[in-house]
Parts: C-alpha cells; structure tokens; sequence
C-alpha cells in the first residue's frame, strides 16, 4: 500500500505564529503529533509519506501516487479539509480520517470512505484487519480509552523538521477536572493516563538521534494531572536524561493553576528544562468561574499564583475568556488591568464558544440558544450562542480587550513585568546560532526601524540590558511575538 498521510493547513490566528515563524525561518510551529503516531501504527512494509500542508503544498503527484489519503484534524482546520476531500474524490484516492474533527463530526462527512474515530490505538487495528480481509467498514467508532503505554514511538524521521520551531510529544491523556465549556473530557475523559516513563525517555532519544535540538513541546491538556507519577518518577528521570545529554531540549507545557502551590514541583519542572507552560486563566471574575465550573481557579490569588510560577523560573502564558452569562460590561477592563498586572505576555483571549461535545452546548442548545456549530477558532470575532451580554457591546468590548493590551505600549510594559518576576534557572550557556542571529537582525530592521512603535522595542531592550541582561534574549522573542499579534488581530500602536 502506499499511504499518504496530509495534515491540513491552519489558518492564521493567534496560535499560528505565522508572522513570528519568519524571524526564524520556519513555516510551522509544530508538526501533526496525532497523524505521526498513526503513521507508526501502519504495517511494515507499507509504503508512507507525509504532506503536512502547513509547510508544504499537495501536488497531484502525491495524488496519485496514494492508494489511500490519511487525513487528521481539528475543527479550525476544517475549511482546509473540504478542499483536500473535494481533490481526493476528483483524482480517485479513497480517504480515510480521524482525529477531533471527524470523531465529533464523522456526521457531517458522509463522502469520507472509511471513518476511524475515538483512540487510534483501539480503532485503527479494526480497520486494518477488514483492509486486509478485503472489507473495510465505514466507521470504526468506541466509548473505550486506550492503554497509552502501547502507544509506538511517532514516525519522526517522516517529518520535514528543519521546517518547524517545536517538535512535539504527549506523556499523558485526559484531565480531571470539568469545566462547562471544555470538550477534553468528552475526547480523552477525566481518568489521566500516563504513558511509563522508559517509553517517554525513548521519545525523548529518538528525537535526540534525529539531531533535534531545541524546543519540544508537551501537548497533555493537563501535564500535571496526575500529579504523583509526573513528580516523582518521570521528572526526576527527565532532569538526569536531560543532564546527560547536555539539556538540548527546552520544555513548553499545559497545567492548570494548581501547579503554584507545589514549589518542589515547580523546582523539577525548572531544572528538567521547562520554561513555559500555558494555564487556562478564563476569568477574575469569581461568579463566572462558578458558572463554567473552574473549581481549581476559585478562592486564590491568581496574580500571586501567577507570580509564584514566573519566580520559580516557568514563564506563564494563559488563555482568557469573554462572553459568560456573569460576564457584565465591567469584565472587559477588569481582563485588562488582570493581563497586565500578571505578567502575561502571551494573554490568549477569546470569545466563549460553545463546541457540540461540551455540558455547556447541551445546556444552552436546552435553553434554545445554540445559533451555530463553534468553527475552533474563539479569537475570529464569532460566537455560536446567543450571550446574554448584548452581542454587540461584547464583541466591542472584547475587540477593546485586544486594543488595550497588544497595542505597543501596554504590550512592552507587560513584558517588563514579567521580566520583574521571572527567574529562570539556566541549565546550560545559550549557543547564539545562525538562526538566532538572523532573527534578532530582522527584528531590528522591521520591529526597531520600520514599525510604528519602535521607540518601545529599543527601551525595552535598552532597559532588559542595564536591568535583567541575562534576559536580553527573551526580550527579543517577546518583541518578535507582539509583531506576530498585532499583525493577525491588526492592532496599531
């Protein structure tokens, strides 16, 4: 058989990094983790090569060289999977997908051939066992979980890696907590599995061989959601792995807030080479985190939370949300004046939408207030729901939100209060590579010279270099990451 396996384009948004990625050189921030993992899964033998569409394009020669198109995806890359459907029915390529799309919405794609939905790992050997028997079903579908410690090692070598900033890997699927609007417990339930740790350590040398070097980034929802085997077994083996080999890897994660109140764990993570990990913020407003249920974000200091990670050495990017019945015309300010004072630098915030597979859809599709189907992407000014907050003002208010603190001046003020709490621990001397150099040239010539704002990038520098110089770096990148917001949410200075 020959298989080709296509990762659907992403289009621009505040996750894509698009404008930041061409300080680098790259043209993806990650690789499709969920289709390389299948792709170890297909028999020895088997012929497979790779389009990821958001680095490279696909040719009718890779048409119609496949005997079958493997197809992952997530609902924002769904304009992009009814074209690739559209050209494999043209050149008579039979489809197979899987992925959150298609496992929440297998409904809606009738012309797909074969559906194989849920965990792969249980799913995808039924399918091969009736390709082999010469009567492959439509759809392959399960309420199970699978066992991730029989997970293989993903096809790495089948990635273009000089192509993207950050490799990828997952240690564990499922969080236990229930937020109102989150769809996680519904794809990968609440009971977290962990893969053993000799199976993440030979993730971490089979990227290692492959001469990666750089960031690699940890999908888990929730890294720390079971928080027992992640602190004492798989970091400490992570810290010794990373200290023999001379730490060449840096770490970027999920956790929820909780991850403040363990020092020692916070230390670990530090000294493993983790520098950032994303927390699902939403709100200041206590009513509100009542309403969707984020129990693990009620009765605390979140800025002293905030502050206690950033000190421990983990910058803190977050994700924030608009749009909730408690929500009034007040919130709008108070996300403002939170984002600032934290230290956020990267405040992804959005509007709250409401995916079908989530306690909140069913609660206001009973409340007839379901407009349309969330097409994933919370940043592009769309609700799904008919808020209770007038839409209008809400909209305004959330386009203020963005306005307030990607706009030039309040965007380099928020990094300096970062960098008033971040202590990161070094784990080696930083090489300054030819990438590196690249990128803080271009940044002088279009963010120092050409942009409106340049005034702010040099005091920032300027004052990261008699301050914190150890930072100077970092600087840089934030500098370079405020170009890439303003440009995708069109924000002047």
């Amino acid at each position: 058989m020959n298989i080709l396996l296509i990762s659907p384009q992403f289009p621009d948004s505040y996750w894509s990094f698009k404008y930041a990625l061409r300080f680098i050189s790259k043209k993806a921030a990650e690789p499709p983790l969920g289709l390389i993992t299948v792709s170890a899964m297909i028999p020895e033998g088997w012929h497979k090569k790779l389009v990821d569409m958001n680095v490279s394009s696909l040719r009718l020669k890779d048409l119609q060289w496949a005997d079958y198109a493997f197809i992952s995806a997530m609902h924002i890359q769904q304009d992009s999977v009814t074209k690739i459907v559209d050209d494999c029915i043209k050149y008579g390529v039979k489809t197979v997908a899987g992925g959150p799309l298609f496992t929440q919405d297998y409904q809606n794609y009738p012309q797909i051939d074969h559906l194989v939905l849920n965990e792969a790992e249980i799913t995808f050997p039924w399918f091969l066992r009736d390709l082999a028997a010469g009567n492959p079903g439509k759809t392959y579908r399960t309420d199970e979980f699978s066992d991730i410690s029989k997970t293989p090692i993903p096809d790495y070598h089948l990635l273009s890696r000089k192509h993207y900033a950050s490799m990828s890997l997952q240690i564990s699927r499922g969080c236990p907590f229930s937020c109102e609007f989150c769809e996680i417990a519904s794809l990968n339930g609440h009971k977290v599995r962990t893969k053993p740790t000799w199976q993440i350590i030979a993730e971490l040398e089979k990227l290692y061989e492959l001469s990666w070097r750089g960031a690699v980034f940890i999908v888990d929802d929730n890294f720390i959601g079971n928080v027992k085997a992640i602190k004492y077994d798989l970091l400490p083996a992570m810290k010794s792995w990373m200290k023999l080999h001379n730490f060449p890897f840096t770490f970027t994660t999920e956790a929820s807030i909780n991850l403040a109140d363990d020092a020692e764990l916070m230390q670990l993570m530090a000294d493993s080479g983790f520098n950032t990990v994303f927390i699902g913020i939403e709100t200041p407003e206590e009513t509100s985190l009542n309403e969707c249920n984020k129990i693990q974000n009620k009765n605390r200091d979140l800025i002293r939370s905030i502050k206690n990670i950033q000190q421990a050495g983990l910058q803190v990017s977050g994700g924030f949300i608009v749009g909730f019945d408690n929500d009034t015309p007040s919130v709008f300010q108070r996300q403002v004046d939170f984002i600032q004072q934290s230290g956020i630098v990267s405040a992804m915030v959005g509007l709250l939408n409401a995916p079908r597979h989530t306690r909140l859809y069913t609660r206001l599709q009973a409340e007839n207030r379901i407009t349309n189907e969330a097409n994933g992407n919370n940043t592009d000014f769309s609700l799904n729901f008919i808020p209770k907050m007038n839409p209008v003002e809400l909209i305004r208010g959330y386009k203020k939100i963005l306005q307030d603190i990607y706009a030039t001046k309040p965007y380099y003020k928020r990094v300096r209060e970062l960098f008033k709490s971040y202590r990161p621990r070094r784990t080696k001397h930083a090489k300054i590579t030819f990438t590196h150099a690249c990128a803080f040239m271009k940044s002088i010539l279009i963010i120092g010279l050409i942009n409106k704002g340049r005034r702010h990038y040099w005091k920032l520098l300027l004052w990261t270099l008699f301050t914190r110089p150890a930072l100077v770096a970092d600087a840089v990148t934030f500098s370079i990451y405020g170009y890439h917001f303003r440009k995708v949410y069109g924000i002047g200075i």
